[in-house]
């Protein structure tokens, strides 16, 4: 089985605002990110984007967006995420596991389009929910399981 890498990790305590890449982060079962905004009772507790999506875009549309830029929590590099379907589910060297529930949302007047004029979670972003919690750090591995 193929295996990419936690590029990135990125967080905001606040919703509709841009994440900050951290480190690590904490993944609570059930729940979501320990100090996200989009924590809780829902199917959209982390947001997954492909890392060669963001260079896309940077590479199309003359952009330098990072971690966390397309309000993501996890920048993953080195899978391919097209043929993933809700159903799926993500599974981290620390044992941590996430479930895709939905793949991108509405697309609406967002923080990230009011600021870079492009956004990739309504198309591409893999809305998640946390199955097995754990600590997750950039260079961890993940596996489409």
């Amino acid at each position: 089985m193929k295996k990419g890498t936690v590029y990135a990790i990125s967080v905001n305590a606040e919703r509709g605002k841009l994440k900050k890449e951290v480190p690590e982060a904490n993944l609570i079962e059930n729940f979501g990110i320990e100090q996200d905004g989009h924590a809780g009772d829902w199917g959209r507790q982390v947001t997954c984007l492909d890392y060669n999506s963001l260079k896309k875009s940077n590479q199309e549309h003359h952009l330098k967006m990072g971690p966390g830029d397309f309000a993501e929590n996890i920048l993953i590099d080195g899978l391919n995420l097209a043929n993933v379907v809700p159903g799926n589910r993500l599974k981290f060297a620390s044992g941590v596991v996430l479930e895709v529930t939905q793949i991108g949302k509405e697309d609406h007047p967002s923080v990230v389009t009011k600021s870079f004029g492009v956004s990739l979670l309504p198309h591409e972003g893999l809305f998640c929910k946390v199955i097995s919690g754990g600590k997750l750090k950039k260079g961890d591995w993940v596996e489409l399981l």
